[in-house]
């Protein structure tokens, strides 16, 4: 646990820092990230020993209050933003609710924009989900010898435009091997090999509650038929209710108030 000032001078205890990611290089250790949208799921990725999570920028305030040690880095292109400015603000904004970081996809300017800003930046590279119109489908980003050597630039133009780290998103794991030793920002696997700085599965993937869990996510978890099971139980527990009712069951003498007979009695005489 390492000890700093948040955005807003606050002190604060952080599992890992922008420092200690960026150190990785070249260790053979690992950070793991995961999802976490909620408080819940924060307060369970910090007792179950994660790293890092990742979040939508409105939801930093909830994760936070799950979880006041967890790396937070907080996704600021789902928020309607439009010009490099409404970017900068979100950054801003998520920076003072709690986020250590911010990551984007969108153009190297924006990236350098926030980087010149002190605002610690993650790319996003690979199979970006919103352009999947653009790769013709959900596919691997890198799969032919033209493609990976495109990608190598964009991670350098990522680079200079000063990411710190980098979402590498479905890149063939071979190609992503090739350039974690290659690149001096922190590599984040999603779906592209063990070759990187941090691992990250979403968290609905891992603890199994996805209704399509994709090629490169294992569960490890049910939680959907846990789900199932809850919401049977609450249709079976409200039929119940509603069938004592109707048949005179509920509520019986344990569940109401009395009053003494002679108290309800002189209640009565004053009707």
């Amino acid at each position: 646990m390492t000890r700093i000032l948040d955005f807003n001078g606050r002190d604060a205890d952080r599992t890992v820092t922008v420092a200690s990611i960026a150190a990785l290089k070249g260790t053979g250790r690992q950070y793991v990230q995961v999802t976490a949208g909620t408080e819940e799921e924060a307060a369970a990725a910090e007792a179950a020993g994660i790293d890092m999570v990742v979040c939508l920028a409105a939801a930093v305030p909830d994760v936070r209050r799950g979880s006041s040690r967890l790396f937070v880095t907080a996704a600021i292109d789902f928020g309607g933003e439009v010009t490099l400015d409404d970017l900068l603000a979100t950054a801003f904004r998520s920076l003072s609710a709690g986020a250590d970081a911010v990551i984007t996809a969108r153009r190297f300017d924006a990236v350098r924009l926030l980087a010149a800003e002190g605002v610690p930046v993650m790319g996003h590279l690979g199979f970006v989900p919103k352009r999947s119109n653009q790769f013709g489908g959900v596919r691997a980003v890198g799969r032919n010898a033209a493609e990976a050597t495109a990608l190598w630039h964009q991670f350098q133009e990522l680079e200079e435009a000063g990411a710190f780290a980098v979402e590498c998103e479905v890149i063939p794991a071979q190609v992503l091997a090739q350039i974690t030793p290659r690149t001096g920002m922190a590599t984040i696997s999603l779906g592209s090999g063990r070759d990187a700085d941090v691992m990250f599965l979403f968290q609905s993937d891992i603890c199994g509650e996805s209704e399509r869990k994709p090629r490169h996510a294992r569960a490890y978890g049910d939680v959907a038929s846990l789900k199932r099971q809850i919401a049977e139980e609450r249709v079976r527990a409200l039929s119940a209710f509603r069938t004592d009712v109707l048949n005179g069951k509920f509520p019986n003498e344990n569940e109401v108030g009395s009053i003494d007979a002679a108290e309800l009695a002189r209640f009565v005489e004053t009707l």
